[in-house]
């Protein structure tokens, strides 16, 4: 099927939900594109890329390398991450910073309608497809409960930091910024970007292509010959995100810049949430969280001096990233 502009200018769209997604720290662009689906040609195309459709540029000419590569579909995809991601990620930091908890329940609401319009294209459920799926739920929850590295300034480990992130953004549940941040690359690469440091913002690239060549055919493989089991893998990456991006969270203990080392939050505060004394000191650089855990709002509200828990525009923005998913989902099966 030849597609239109139209076409193009869908998938375009596509790509900024995917990059809008990539820029938040716990939110996985692969998850939207499932999910508007375009998830496995996406595999396909960036799998078939190698040296021999390198060579069909010189034998048959570029147009014809064009056609085989897919290469309308790539740019329109990409052209709407990069747009997407480069201009979202300062406002993606704003609103963690300001907004947490109603972010994370646009977020959570997002990944819960994730988890069920993925997991019922499981055709058929066995003992291997039910193992699968909890050892997806289980690797992805270790991963969100990971605490971030210090910040890493040398140019050359944002190679290494992007070929292992890409792996991670095409990966429905497990975000590829959230993986920046374990690896301390989130805070180098979002300084490259603003201070458009292009040596560094190059560096990052490079790894990336890398990355994603060679994982995309791993993914390709598994696609062809486990496909259920590679489902459920995948759905319970998801579902083992869902720890990462609840709302409401108390901080246990953070990284002083200034102490250069870790100590227990409440030592510095009475707020018992480090994005809550953030924003009421307005300083978002001299503490990093290095472990927290979910609660119930009532107990976010107690432990932080009876602060608002936002429950209603929490529920109301958690049903939005709910018919956010739900919309994609009926987009993509249109175009289909």
């Amino acid at each position: 099927m030849r597609r239109t502009f139209k076409d193009y200018l869908s998938i375009g769209l596509k790509g900024m939900a995917m990059g809008a997604a990539d820029a938040v720290p716990g939110v996985s662009g692969g998850t939207i594109a499932f999910i508007s689906g375009i998830y496995e040609e996406l595999i396909n195309t960036i799998s078939n890329i190698d040296f021999a459709l390198i060579k069909t540029i010189p034998k048959e000419g570029f147009s014809a390398f064009w056609e085989k590569l897919n290469g309308n579909f790539i740019l329109a995809l990409l052209s709407g991450i990069i747009i997407s991601f480069v201009s979202f990620m300062q406002l993606a930091k704003y609103l963690i910073e300001n907004e947490s908890v109603l972010i994370w329940s646009f977020f959570f609401g997002l990944i819960i309608a994730s988890i069920y319009f993925i997991g019922k294209q499981i055709k058929t459920w066995s003992i291997p497809v039910i193992i699968s799926l909890v050892l997806g739920a289980a690797v992805a929850f270790y991963i969100s409960s990971l605490p971030p590295l210090s910040s890493n300034s040398n140019s050359y480990f944002l190679l290494f930091a992007g070929a292992i992130a890409i792996c991670a953004m095409i990966l429905p549940g497990i975000s590829g910024s959230f993986i920046l941040l374990i690896l301390g690359a989130y805070k180098t690469l979002s300084d490259a970007i603003h201070d458009l440091d292009f040596k560094k913002i190059a560096l990052f690239a490079v790894g990336a292509v890398i990355g994603l060549l060679s994982f995309s055919r791993v993914l390709k493989w598994l696609f062809n010959n486990y496909h259920n089991c590679t489902l459920a893998v995948l759905t319970g990456f998801i579902f083992g995100s869902l720890n990462k991006v609840w709302p409401w969270k108390i901080t246990e203990n953070v990284w002083s810049k200034e102490m250069g080392k870790e100590i227990s939050l409440s030592q510095l505060s009475d707020y018992g949430t480090l994005a809550v004394f953030q924003k009421e000191t307005q300083d978002f650089e001299t503490l990093k969280t290095i472990s927290e855990v979910s609660v119930l709002p009532t107990k976010y509200e107690a432990l932080n001096q009876g602060i608002d828990p936002q429950i209603t525009w929490a529920i109301i923005l958690m049903l939005i990233g709910f018919l956010t998913i739900f919309l994609l989902e009926k987009f993509g099966q249109k175009e289909e």
